[in-house]
């Protein structure tokens, strides 16, 4: 069994229109999850497993495909449930997030379903393996629980949060200091991560977790009569969310008329070649990599040269 997923092509003639493909598959018994098809290089059959010195306990070993040697989780056990079992007949969906390639050993794959991020909805609160979802969604009756695999990839190899203190400019800091960011993102990990980042050079930090609450904090802004391009140095959005993704949110921003000039970030784990194809589609002003804390600086110290050079203009 092999089956190689969409190509960037093929995957942009859902951007805009609020939808997206799931991958469903199950762990164990009836329960189904799922993972963004746009984050899945291919399923196929699990190759032959070579165990890895101080590996990691959800992780069963690297195996080599395509000519490359990925690391292979097992997914049930990463996410709090009994591990897999595993033999030559088994699958594994590999993923790609934040430019790294990795495995997920799941137990039998169910299909590709088309859905609208209206009915994508947030996860309920609570313990077990609600801590590992980032949404829900249903199909066929039955509740479908999407994984957050940013949560499971940052417990394994925790991403860098600190900034390299060389790159920063300390007269651009100090105008930094209080200035305003909105983030809008459905993980807490990433979430977490980017304020880490923006707090470190004096940042306030405004959240949604979805697009939809994204707008709606904005629009509320703009019906008090606040300039909300001048009260934000940027917005910084991820694409995948819940009720609405990062490319309509963008697409509704720009089409408000009190909203248009905001300068608009695009911050996700989905493939750079796809997403760089999407700014300029949905009208992002910059596209950025999770996790990358130093990229992240350098940006808003560029933003807010830009943003001081068209005060002295004016």
């Amino acid at each position: 069994m092999s089956k190689v997923l969409e190509n960037v092509d093929s995957r942009t003639n859902l951007v805009g229109q609020n939808r997206l493909e799931i991958l469903t598959f199950r762990l164990h018994g009836r329960q189904r999850f799922a993972i963004n098809v746009f984050k899945i290089q291919e399923v196929v059959r699990l190759p032959k497993i070579t165990m890895m010195p101080h590996q990691h306990p959800v992780i069963i070993g690297a195996t080599y495909l395509r000519g490359r040697a990925l690391p292979v989780f097992d997914l049930s056990k990463a996410i709090g449930m009994r591990p897999l079992k595993y033999d030559e007949n088994s699958t594994i969906i590999v993923t790609e997030y934040n430019s790294s390639i990795q495995a997920f050993l799941i137990g039998t794959v169910d299909r590709i379903t088309n859905l609208t991020w209206e009915s994508i909805m947030s996860p309920p609160k609570g313990a077990g393996r609600n801590h590992y979802l980032t949404a829900i969604t249903r199909l066929d009756d039955q509740i479908v629980e999407i994984i957050d695999v940013e949560k499971v990839l940052s417990e394994v190899a925790p991403a860098l949060t600190e900034i390299d203190l060389n790159l920063l400019d300390k007269n651009v800091v100090d105008k930094a200091v209080g200035r305003e960011i909105l983030m809008v993102d459905d993980s807490p990990t990433a979430i977490a991560q980017v304020r880490n980042t923006f707090e470190a050079l004096g940042l306030k930090i405004h959240e949604a977790h979805d697009g939809l609450s994204g707008l709606r904090k904005l629009q509320a802004w703009a019906d008090q009569g606040i300039d909300v391009s001048k009260k934000l140095l940027m917005l910084v959005t991820d694409a995948e969310m819940p009720a609405m993704d990062g490319y309509r949110l963008t697409t509704e921003i720009r089409s408000d008329p009190r909203l248009k000039d905001l300068f608009i970030v695009l911050h996700t784990s989905l493939s750079g070649s796809f997403n760089e194809a999407m700014v300029k589609k949905v009208g992002c002003d910059a596209f950025l990599s999770k996790f990358k804390p130093n990229d992240l600086a350098l940006l808003a110290q560029e933003r807010i040269k830009q943003v001081d050079g068209e005060s002295e203009e004016s």
